[in-house]
């Protein structure tokens, strides 16, 4: 079992464009979802494909991550709960730590993420200058919420 430490972002301009190092396209769906846990299927560049377990919705949480077929994937994202969620990752690296900067596309267009992904929750990274409000814990900006609570959440862009 894996451990997932997080803090979430919003962004607030587009200065970390200039420091990108890989950019991924995901195509991403729940085919459960409850309060404390989650089961999401994702696929990345249309080729790899994870089914993720996550349980807890506090910094740190349980993950669980296996890969699979693409094939499965796309099969079962048609068993998703509400949104198909399509976004491109932006891999920032910023003193020491890297960022993921989320673009959304299609019913989220306009939203962007940032998360940064930490070894324990001592850890302390620099934030850079284009972030925005912390939203670490909000619901309504988890990806969980984004896809199954579609017009039920209002989020800041």
């Amino acid at each position: 079992m894996a451990k997932e430490i997080e803090r979430k972002f919003l962004v607030r301009d587009d200065r970390w464009r200039n420091s990108v190092s890989e950019v991924k396209h995901f195509r991403q769906a729940y085919i459960a979802s409850m309060e404390d846990r989650s089961v999401r299927v994702r696929l990345a560049n249309e080729e790899v494909a994870t089914i993720t377990i996550k349980l807890g919705r506090s910094l740190t949480r349980d993950e669980f991550e296996y890969d699979i077929a693409a094939t499965d994937a796309k099969e079962l994202m048609c068993a998703a709960i509400g949104l198909v969620i399509e976004k491109k990752r932006h891999l920032v690296p910023y003193q020491g730590f890297t960022w993921e900067v989320d673009v959304f596309m299609g019913a989220h267009e306009g939203l962007i993420i940032a998360e940064v992904e930490m070894k324990s929750e001592d850890d302390n990274p620099e934030l850079p200058d284009w972030l925005g409000q912390e939203v670490t814990g909000e619901y309504r900006y988890s990806n969980q919420a984004l896809a199954t609570q579609y017009g039920q959440n209002d989020y800041e862009l």
